[in-house]
């Protein structure tokens, strides 16, 4: 679906107040399972677009309590991928229309040290277990044999398809497939679909084979939003140093402040730079890192979003634009629904006329 020059249904201004779906998007209550959920980027994306999460898991204490807090999940799991394998699960995550994950991703990240990392156990923060990072999207494929969901969505960091990481890239497609399931690649750019921020990731869509689906399509031209529609001075800004500051009235926009590669001026007149876990982008007239609601609108997180002690940009760079997932859940449930109730419908036409001849042959 091309929808360049079409409004988004999705607006990056909201508030987890309003309620669900958003407007004028109809509550269809699919059933998705969101592993690696971190904060629930991804699953207020699947909220926003009238789908029904009913558990989520994630290995890191703090996101539990932010996750809780947000969304207050029927079932959450504290635990690595891996233990979902070996416990005994609720009947209703055997029947999901999706599972979705996010591997972490530092081992592929272009940020990261990429192929030095490989095969490394590594933890992300304290209170957390060590794991080898690249075996997480295999774990996450066993979990998809174990429930054999309709669809399986995960994303992860654009350094996937570059250099080494291609022929891990291969190896999980052969995995999926060999479970039984049809695999797309898409290259998508938060930018592109309605997220005031430059954000390219790789989405692994798989459909499950005995469900005979075609090949979904996705492709988005929203509008880009520039950074000046969501400056804002009002809110608490961090001060910076006299250094700092020398650096950042030297600094075009758009690019590296002084020595700071991680700091960037900011670009009024485009989306924000990537937000990461661990950057400072600084506003583009000013010297200040972004503050708060100007990390929340980039993200396109609620306004009202409650992150108890977890620090905005770490949270919000860990996680899927809700607005990101929004978009592609939409698809896929537009996906879903037009191709099995088209399906449906042959089967019953087809059924109409076997009666219909049958009926015909024996009044002979």
């Amino acid at each position: 679906m091309n929808v360049q020059n079409v409004v988004s249904p999705f607006d990056f201004r909201w508030n987890l107040k309003d309620g669900y779906p958003a407007k004028n998007i109809k509550k269809h209550g699919l059933k998705v399972f969101s592993t690696f959920a971190c904060g629930g980027g991804s699953t207020m994306g699947y909220k926003l677009a009238g789908f029904d999460v009913i558990a989520a898991n994630d290995i890191d204490p703090q996101m539990q309590k932010v996750y809780v807090a947000n969304h207050n999940p029927k079932q959450f799991y504290l635990c690595p991928v891996k233990d979902l394998l070996t416990k005994v699960l609720p009947k209703e995550l055997y029947e999901l229309d999706v599972l979705d994950g996010s591997p972490p991703c530092s081992a592929f990240s272009m940020a990261g040290e990429r192929e030095k990392n490989w095969g490394k156990k590594k933890k992300f923060r304290e209170g957390q277990s060590a794991q080898v990072l690249n075996d997480l999207f295999f774990d996450f494929i066993d979990l998809v044999e174990k429930l054999k969901p309709k669809v399986v969505v995960a994303e992860n960091v654009k350094g996937m398809l570059q250099g080494k990481a291609m022929g891990y890239c291969i190896m999980v497609q052969q995995k999926l497939h060999k479970a039984g399931y049809n695999v797309q690649l898409f290259l998508l750019n938060a930018a592109t679909m309605g997220v005031p921020q430059v954000r390219e990731r790789v989405f692994f869509i798989a459909t499950r084979q005995d469900l005979n689906l075609p090949k979904i399509k996705l492709i988005f031209n929203f509008k880009q939003i520039p950074f000046m529609e969501i400056s804002d001075n009002d809110d608490v800004v961090e001060k910076v140093t006299k250094k700092t500051k020398e650096y950042y009235e030297n600094a075009p926009q758009g690019k590296p402040v002084g020595k700071f590669d991680s700091i960037v001026k900011v670009n009024p007149v485009k989306p924000l730079q990537t937000i990461t876990a661990t950057n400072s982008s600084f506003h583009s007239t000013i010297a200040r890192p972004l503050n708060k609601k100007e990390l929340i609108l980039g993200g396109s997180f609620p306004l009202d979003y409650n992150f108890l002690d977890c620090k905005p940009n770490y949270l919000i760079g860990m996680s899927v634009p809700p607005v990101m997932m929004a978009q592609i859940a939409h698809q896929i449930y537009n996906f879903l629904i037009n191709d099995l109730c088209l399906e449906l419908l042959k089967a019953f036409h087809l059924s109409i006329r076997i009666k219909f001849a049958t009926g015909f042959l024996m009044k002979f």
